[in-house]
């Protein structure tokens, strides 16, 4: 019998060709049982196999993250989404560092648990945390154009309705 005429049994009991010219056909038999992930995570455990690409990884995702927690932490003072910058920053940075899977891990069950605790609250307190945030917001934004540009937002108004 020749080596293209062998056929093995596996352990489902189809037998399946052994033959050089069959090989293609055992990779895709080989790929549909692999547990390799697909998408995103694929391409980066792709990236990964080499020293190199780990290296270059690391590096890459380690600076778009830390760019987005930085710009984010900059942006939590002001109306707008720095916190969710923040989160998008940590997210990044989960792909390559435990550290980060953790602290984002943190900062999801400390905001879920928060946000179960004013759910419980009765509406007086809800106003009370909307005014709060609100004003602090206020504050942030008169004080941060005054200090930065020289701005006095009230007397601006004030000409603005005398007008």
């Amino acid at each position: 019998m020749a080596i293209s005429d062998k056929m093995r049994e596996t352990e489902d009991g189809m037998e399946r060709p052994t033959a050089v010219g069959d090989a293609e056909a055992m990779k895709a038999e080989a790929a549909e049982r692999s547990p390799m992930r697909s998408g995103l995570h694929g391409r980066l455990d792709a990236i990964r196999a080499t020293r190199t690409g780990r290296l270059t990884l690391k590096i890459v995702i380690g600076a778009i993250g830390g760019v987005l927690v930085v710009a984010g932490l900059i942006m939590v003072p002001f109306p707008g989404p720095g916190w969710a910058v923040v989160f998008a920053g940590l997210a990044v940075l989960a792909l390559e560092f435990h550290w980060a899977h953790r602290l984002l891990e943190f900062g999801k069950r400390t905001l879920s648990a928060w946000m179960a605790w004013l759910g419980r609250q009765n509406w007086f307190v809800k106003a009370t945390v909307i005014l709060v945030a609100a004003a602090t917001a206020t504050a942030i934004v008169y004080f941060g154009v005054k200090l930065s540009f020289g701005i006095d937002l009230v007397t601006e108004a004030q000409k603005l309705l005398i007008r």
